[in-house]
Parts: structure tokens; sequence; C-alpha cells
């Protein structure tokens, strides 16, 4: 079982700091050769990649791309503009090697940043693929982006319920991916900052083994992050673990505005997040 810890930070946002807490795991999962998928769990940015193709190709195809935008957090800049950047230059790594370069070699990206940069603090989804973020707020789990697979569009037009969308035969068809060949644009999505909101970052790995009640139940049991992620983790195991299993939990703990100011109601109030 891989080792998983609870990792903390106090960040500045625009009139105050934040309290974050957040940990990370990823397992190759019980009938799974190789592990394909990447994490990176690094305040600013939380990202999970599943990568696909070939031998090798998918665990290229995840970890060029986390690389790349490993090097732009540790340059400094987190934007759209920055993100699609490194994704250019990760397509570039991905075509260039040579064991990467077949049509079906890719990665799915998911993942969440927080923008300080504008008059109050947000969060910023990004999404490529059928991985996932999730968020819980206020008891109620939502999933904030949207699968880009052929069932998610079959489910969109009507022509298939979600219930029959479980088992189908092109569930593992996504539709958009970091591949060698082109680039690709993330969907983005902002949302407001509000205390004791939770976010489950994962591949999909995790959702075919639990339900989005599943994993709301794991963290309603565990307040820790560490610890909601293992339980996630090892009931993916337990329920059969077909595919790579890699999980981020990331939660926002109280606003602290700066000393000697008063606390303001607004600022514990949870906003609806914008869709």
């Amino acid at each position: 079982m891989p080792e998983v810890s609870t990792q903390s930070r106090t960040v500045a946002v625009p009139g105050g700091s934040l309290d974050l807490s957040w940990a990370a795991v990823t397992d190759t999962g019980r009938r799974r050769e190789v592990n394909q998928d990447a994490v990176f769990a690094t305040y600013p940015l939380f990202v999970v990649a599943d990568g696909m193709g070939g031998h090798v190709g998918g665990e290229i195809a995840s970890a060029s791309t986390i690389d790349r935008l490993k090097a732009m957090v540790e340059h400094g800049s987190v934007s759209p503009k920055a993100i699609e950047k490194a994704l250019a230059r990760a397509v570039k790594d991905i075509a260039s090697h040579p064991e990467a370069t077949d049509d079906g070699t890719g990665t799915t990206l998911t993942g969440v940043y927080l923008d300080t940069t504008g008059d109050a603090a947000h969060w910023v989804t990004l999404n490529i693929g059928d991985s996932r973020v999730y968020l819980v707020r206020e008891g109620s789990i939502i999933q904030i982006t949207t699968d880009h697979s052929v069932v998610q569009e079959l489910i969109a037009s009507g022509r298939l319920s979600p219930e029959e969308a479980e088992n189908h035969p092109y569930g593992n068809v996504i539709t958009r991916a970091v591949g060698p060949s082109e680039g690709v644009t993330p969907d983005y999505v902002r949302l407001d900052v509000a205390e004791g909101d939770r976010f489950v970052i994962c591949s999909d790995g995790l959702t075919k083994e639990l339900t989005d009640y599943g994993i709301r139940h794991f963290l309603d049991e565990n307040p820790d992050p560490a610890d909601a992620a293992r339980a996630m983790l090892d009931a993916a195991l337990e329920n059969g673990g077909r595919d790579n299993i890699t999980i981020i939990v990331l939660d926002v703990g109280h606003p602290v505005p700066p000393a000697g100011d008063d606390v303001d109601e607004a600022d514990g109030d949870s906003s609806t997040a914008e869709f």
C-alpha cells in the first residue's frame, strides 16, 4: 500500500489568508501491470493525469504532462495561458518520444488551482478527458468537471441514461486528450472560495469502483485528507481495482483576516459555485 500523508499550508489571499490541507495517493490497482497515472499536488496546483496507449506510451504521456506543469509552478505562474503553454510543450515531448507516437497515446488531465490575482481568491478547475473534480459543499457532492467521453455525449444528447452508461461498451472511449499529434485546450470553471469545501480530484480508476455517494461517504467518515484518500483507495481496490487509481483530497479551512481586522459575516458564507 503506498504511503499517504496530509500536507498543510496557510496561503495569502486578497483580504487575509486561507488554511489549506491536502493528500495525494496513486496505485497501480489489481489488474494493471504498470501505473500510467501521474499526480502533482503542490500549492497552488493540484492535478491528476491518466495516460493511455501503447506498452509505455500512456505512462510517458502522463509523466510528460505532469513534468511540464510542475515546471510551470516552479516558474511561479499558474494561469490558463501558462497551463496551455505547458501542455503545448508536453505535446511536443510526447510526439518526440519513440515509444509514444502512435495515435492511441495520450493522457487525460484534470485538477484545480487557486487564483489569487483578483480582488478575491477563486478556485479554477481544468479538465481534458474523463478524470474528474468533485466538490463537497454544504453536505452535497457535485461533479464540477464534464467528462470528454463518448458516453457523456450520449447522455447529453438524451440517447443514454446515467444508469445505462455504467456498463456501456464505449465507457473507456474519450473524445479529448493531451496527445502527440495535436494541441488541446482544457475546459475551465471558476468557483468561489468557501470555508469547509472539500475537493476530490481523481482518475477514472476511482469512479469505476465508487459511486459519487461512496466518495462522499468516505469523505464524511474521514475528516483528515490522508485518511479519506486512503479509505477511498482501499475501497476501490476491494471493489476490483480494475484500473490505476489516483486520488487527491483537498480541504479548504477557515479564511483568516489580517491581524486586527474584524471578521465580516460574509466571509463565513458559502457561495454557490459559478457553473
